[in-house]
């Protein structure tokens, strides 16, 4: 058995290979490109005629050197270009807007300042005063399709 795992190393090399960029495509995070590349480097050094013990080694020192010397910089790299405004839900958080309906048992309608209308709800961190029509509010969270308001002025304190 260890004659055939020597005489065929090259075999088990080019499978981890294949399975770790495999991996990888799925999971884009540069650990198993790493990980693939120290074994390309087992493979490389087998092709030597190194020993297959030699060949795990030399495989695990360069995928950890890949790992901590070579893996952050290209996730810098690849998260430096991306667009830091928020959007979706994040982007109304902290949106203003107007009672274009008056709020009764705790809920009514609201037109914020990007021009859409949300049915809203008083949130429990707003005063227990009801809020009538044109008064500012300020959406704190999005619960499913209802906005959480407060009253603007409570958020300006």
């Amino acid at each position: 058995m260890i004659l055939f795992l020597t005489e065929y190393a090259w075999v088990l090399w080019l499978a981890l290979i294949l399975v770790f960029v495999i991996v990888e495509v799925m999971t884009v995070d540069f650990t198993f490109l790493m990980i693939a590349l120290g074994c390309a480097g087992g493979l490389v050094s087998g092709l030597f005629g190194l020993d297959l013990w030699v060949q795990v080694v030399i495989a695990g020192i360069l995928a950890l050197l890949l790992l901590f010397a070579v893996r952050p910089p290209l996730h810098r790299l690849l998260k430096r270009g991306g667009d830091p405004t928020p959007t979706n839900v994040d982007a109304l958080l902290g949106l203003a807007g107007s009672v274009v309906s008056d709020f009764v048992d705790g809920g009514g309608l609201v037109k914020l300042a990007n021009g859409e209308t949300w049915t809203a709800r008083a949130s429990r961190l707003g005063d227990d005063q009801p809020l009538r029509l044109g008064d500012r509010v300020v959406v704190t969270a999005i619960d499913g399709a209802t906005a959480m308001v407060v009253p603007a002025e409570r958020t300006a304190s």
